[in-house]
């Protein structure tokens, strides 16, 4: 048996319709149960549905959210997240206002945006927050992560224009399939990095852990975990690092990656 799950939200715990299967969350708490622990890795931030899961997952552990930039203990609040570079927030919103794109920022907690209209009013309700504008040169706090909201076709020119000591992270969502959300960290952060850290803070070696996922994003991950799973509707990315294939999100993929992460 595994000592640690990493589940990834978008297109792997959540489907097309924005939901969680009943049969998911009963393995997960199966799983639970016999002191497997279970850490979200997701794009989202620490706020909305994402942070509803990660309680329901695993209420008193480490979570790992913003692709990396932001990592989370859901109990005790504290935070082990990294800072965006000093003065490439300021550059990426020149750059945004420019390019008529939108641009969130994000804070551990707490997002603003540029360009207020129907794309980031969507976004807040698949985040399962309220859609309330709000300026990001508002925000307290250290700033995490950036995320260009963009249609689906403009993914490839936002991805090669130059982003100077910051790393990049593509996923889609099955809910939104028209748009992709590309997040915008610290050079060398990722899910891979801060999966390293929640394994080291548990105690586990890598080999003890699984990583389950459908996306670019969810590929750093998957390199350096000994279980890398593809869910049947992953990325070619994604399912080149997989070790294991299971269904698609709809059919419930995800429970066969906990079933098998209990006999390994």
């Amino acid at each position: 048996m595994l000592g640690l799950i990493c589940v990834d939200v978008d297109g792997t715990l959540v489907g097309t319709g924005n939901t969680v299967r009943d049969d998911v969350w009963a393995a997960m708490a199966h799983a639970r149960s016999l002191g497997v622990r279970i850490a979200l890795c997701s794009g989202r931030p620490a706020v909305g549905h994402a942070l509803d899961y990660a309680r329901r997952l695993d209420g008193d552990g480490w979570h790992v959210f913003q692709n990396g930039a932001s990592i989370v203990n859901v109990g005790s609040g504290q935070s082990l997240s990294e800072p965006m570079p000093e003065g490439s927030v300021d550059a990426l919103l020149a750059h945004a206002d420019a390019t008529g794109r939108l641009l969130e920022v994000y804070t551990d907690t707490d997002y603003g945006f540029n360009l207020p209209g129907e794309l980031a009013e969507r976004h807040a309700a698949l985040l399962g927050l309220p859609y309330a504008p709000r300026d990001p040169s508002s925000l307290s706090g250290p700033l995490v992560r950036a995320q260009w909201v963009v249609p689906l076709g403009e993914q490839a020119e936002v991805m090669a224009e130059p982003h100077e000591g910051l790393s990049l992270h593509p996923a889609g969502s099955p809910a939104m399939p028209d748009t992709m959300f590309i997040s915008v960290t610290k050079a060398g952060i990722g899910k891979g990095y801060a999966v390293k850290k929640i394994a080291q803070g548990y105690g586990l070696s890598m080999d003890r852990v699984m990583m389950v996922g459908d996306g670019e994003n969810d590929v750093a991950a998957m390199n350096v975990v000994g279980h890398p799973v593809a869910m049947g509707n992953a990325v070619p990315l994604a399912r080149a690092a997989s070790r294991y294939t299971v269904a698609d999100v709809d059919a419930g993929g995800l429970r066969e990656a906990v079933e098998l992460a209990l006999t390994l």
